[in-house]
């Protein structure tokens, strides 16, 4: 997933990093701007670790179009229904997917993932609305995706 963006960021600025490695296509992980490097950037994840020592942050040069700003809170969904496509926080980023089940007894929601295949459950406070960052504008993800009822 790319991003055209007019927006350039400065050091300090709090950002999301679309990854474009294999296995971790459909990810978001938070960062921050350490230096502009030509048309890339230099980031430091807020999450994830150098693989040579976990105490510290890693750091990597991302090109400028997997970089979004911090998408804002949506504080109107606290409800979840089949079909809407939300984040969900998991292994140190936001994954992309799809609610597949109604809120069960235990207050979980079942989310597809349509990178991976996977279904997994997620307490409500740990999935979010989907937003796509799309010519210089956030936009709230509302639509039902028609496709899930093929998946199963």
């Amino acid at each position: 997933m790319t991003f055209h963006s007019e927006i350039s960021f400065q050091r300090g600025d709090e950002v999301e990093v679309c990854s474009k490695v294999p296995g971790f296509l459909g990810s978001y992980f938070e960062a921050t701007i350490v230096a502009k490097k030509g048309s890339n950037y230099m980031v430091q994840y807020k999450n994830l670790v150098e693989e040579y020592d976990e105490s510290v942050p890693l750091k990597e040069t991302v090109m400028a179009d997997e970089v979004r700003p911090m998408p804002p809170e949506v504080t109107e969904a606290s409800e979840f229904h089949i079909g809407n496509r939300v984040d969900a926080n998991d292994l140190d980023g936001w994954w992309v997917g799809t609610i597949s089940t109604e809120k069960n007894v235990y207050g979980f929601h079942y989310v597809f993932f349509e990178t991976t295949g996977e279904e997994t459950a997620y307490p409500l406070w740990k999935l979010r609305v989907h937003q796509a960052w799309r010519n210089g504008k956030w936009e709230v993800s509302s639509k039902k995706r028609k496709r899930l009822a093929l998946l199963f």
